[in-house]
């Protein structure tokens, strides 16, 4: 009997080491259509949550990562380049 791949245990190889955030993204969006189709036994979706909240939390890290990333960025000037007008100086 062939048994179904289950969205809230990723491939041995995604647990080698920490997913992209486009990968995490990506898996946590299938872990939601999973639930949502409610056709998944109760452990399942028990452990389907439960990755599925890891996945939240290590993308919420990323983007506040990225964030800040962005606030040191504009903090050193970057903020005033605007591409519209900086291209098009005459000088």
């Amino acid at each position: 009997m062939a048994t179904k791949p289950n969205p809230a245990q990723p491939p041995d190889s995604a647990n080698a080491g920490t997913p992209s955030f486009e990968s995490a993204l990506g898996e946590l969006e299938s872990i939601v259509a999973a639930m949502e189709a409610g056709q998944m036994p109760l452990q399942d979706a028990l452990d389907a949550y439960r990755r599925g909240a890891e996945l939240l939390r290590l993308c919420q890290e990323t983007l506040t990562a990225a964030e800040q990333q962005i606030q040191i960025l504009d903090a050193n000037g970057l903020h005033d380049f605007d591409p519209e007008t900086d291209g098009d100086q005459e000088g």
